[in-house]
C-alpha cells in the first residue's frame, strides 16, 4: 500500500469528520500496488444506509486528501443502498482494502 500510516490515519479520521462514522472508507486501484509509482488515490467511502449528500460528501473528501497529500489527485467513490451500483463499485469493494 503506497500511503504512509500517517496518511491512512488521517484519511481514516477525515472519513469519521464528514460522515458522522456512518462509513468505512477503502483504498483501491494502483496505490495498493507497491511496486508502482506515482497514480492518484481511489477512495470508497460505503455506507450501509442510505445517504443524501453523497457528491457533497465525496467531493469534501477529495478536497481535504488532496490537500493533505500536498495536490495530489484524490478519487472518491460512493457506495449506498439507495445508490446505483457500477461495475467500478464492484471492483473497489473486492480489490480495495479498508483504512
Amino acid at each position: 500500500m503506497r500511503i504512509t500510516e500517517k496518511q491512512r490515519q488521517m484519511i481514516h479520521q477525515l472519513v469519521d469528520e464528514l460522515t458522522q462514522g456512518e462509513a468505512v472508507v477503502r483504498l483501491f486501484g494502483s496505490r495498493l500496488d507497491d511496486d508502482a509509482r506515482g497514480g492518484d488515490v481511489d477512495l470508497l467511502l460505503e455506507y450501509s444506509k442510505p445517504v443524501k449528500d453523497a457528491t457533497s460528501v465525496a467531493a469534501r473528501l477529495g478536497a481535504k486528501v488532496s490537500r493533505m497529500m500536498f495536490g495530489r489527485k484524490v478519487d472518491v467513490l460512493v457506495s449506498a443502498p439507495n445508490l446505483e451500483r457500477q461495475p467500478i463499485h464492484e471492483i473497489a469493494l473486492r480489490e480495495g482494502a479498508l483504512l
